[in-house]
């Protein structure tokens, strides 16, 4: 679909310009991020290192006792590659210290637990770096909810949320990112053999035009369909867009006052800057 095609060294030039203002409005010259071996935080992790210098961005490994080792070597790669200064710590002990005490805990629970232990490590070592977390999670998991909330979703700020999955396999491909990265199934490495399409039930190329259509280009489910889409699909999709609403809003909050925050009291991000 052509309205996926983007203008990779122009998309490169935006997020790498809008890591440097993020960073330096809030008062911060150093990032850290969360590389894991795949696409995304490999694409973050090269675009922050050119944006703010390799010395300037600290990359952190975090694997779980069922982590695979290709990811840690991917994740080796990127760091290598990009020559931003790196940490490996495994969270097994912090993650299992929860998930031992519910022999029947499902994977979804495991997984969201693996998830904020990583955030919680992050933003950790965010404090000794003292640099920004960057955010890796993608427009396609952002609009399907397909993240743990307080977990990989948490960010300072995203400089690639707004690019679909095959999008960003555009842009790494300009960029070098090794193709092993590149080219692999998607996946949160939570279990031996997960994917992220396996879970979703769909591929991403597939569900990438029709977000496009309805979030780009505004059209009904109703005309989705006539653009040949199967219509379970498109309600299957529709409803996770409706229904994942919450995480990609603030918590709101019961107004009382005449300026209540986040609806009367609005300011800029770069307000006094």
């Amino acid at each position: 679909m052509d309205g996926l095609e983007i203008n990779t060294q122009l998309a490169r030039t935006i997020m790498r310009d809008f890591i440097s203002s993020e960073t330096t409005r809030s008062g911060f010259q150093k990032a850290v991020v969360g590389v894991s071996g795949g696409l995304d935080s490999a694409i973050v992790c090269y675009l922050t290192a050119e944006a703010l210098g390799g010395d300037n961005v600290l990359a952190l490994r975090l694997p779980y006792k069922t982590s695979s080792q290709d990811s840690l070597d991917h994740a080796q790669m990127v760091i290598e590659d990009t020559g931003v200064q790196s940490i490996t710590i495994p969270i097994t002990d912090m993650a299992d210290g929860l998930i031992s005490q519910f022999p029947e805990m499902s994977r979804l629970r495991q997984g969201n637990i693996m998830a904020r232990c990583r955030m919680i490590v992050l933003y950790d070592q965010s404090a000794i770096f003292e640099g920004l977390v960057v955010g890796t999670s993608n427009k396609t998991e952002i609009l399907l909810g397909y993240s743990t909330q307080f977990g990989d979703a948490a960010s300072a700020f995203n400089p690639i949320g707004d690019l679909y999955k095959t999008q960003l396999r555009q842009l790494a491909r300009d960029m070098g990112v090794p193709a092993v990265i590149i080219d692999k199934a998607p996946t949160a490495d939570l279990w031996a053999g997960q994917t992220d399409e396996g879970e979703l039930g769909f591929s991403y190329a597939d569900v990438d035009q029709l977000l496009y259509l309805l979030v780009d280009e505004r059209y009904t489910p109703q005309e989705c369909q006539q653009a040949g889409f199967d219509a379970k699909f498109v309600e299957t999709v529709v409803k996770r867009i409706q229904r994942y609403h919450y995480k990609r809003v603030m918590p709101p909050i019961a107004k009382l006052s005449n300026r209540t925050i986040g609806y009367d009291f609005l300011y800029l991000r770069d307000w006094g800057t």
